[in-house]
């Protein structure tokens, strides 16, 4: 598995679904992610992938652990455009 092709595919699927918040900066719902058939196609483990963006500091989300359901409010912050 190549992770920073799946990173690279999370980052067009939260520039799809998201919007831009105050700051001018990409974002999306975790539920939203989460809930998208396009990206239930496309990533196996979107929390993983999730995890490894935002080690990488591509995005930012106030949450350590995501969980379909409880965290559906957080925000996803791509910390680049």
């Amino acid at each position: 598995m190549d992770v920073q092709h799946e990173i690279n595919l999370l980052v067009q699927e939260i520039h799809r679904l998201g919007t831009k918040n105050a700051d001018g900066k990409t974002s999306v719902k975790f539920g939203v992610l989460f809930n998208d058939d396009r990206c239930a196609n496309i990533f196996e483990a979107l929390v993983g992938t999730l995890k490894a963006a935002k080690k990488k500091k591509v995005v930012t989300f106030s949450s350590e652990l995501l969980l379909q359901g409880v965290h559906d409010d957080v925000d996803i912050t791509l910390v680049e455009e």
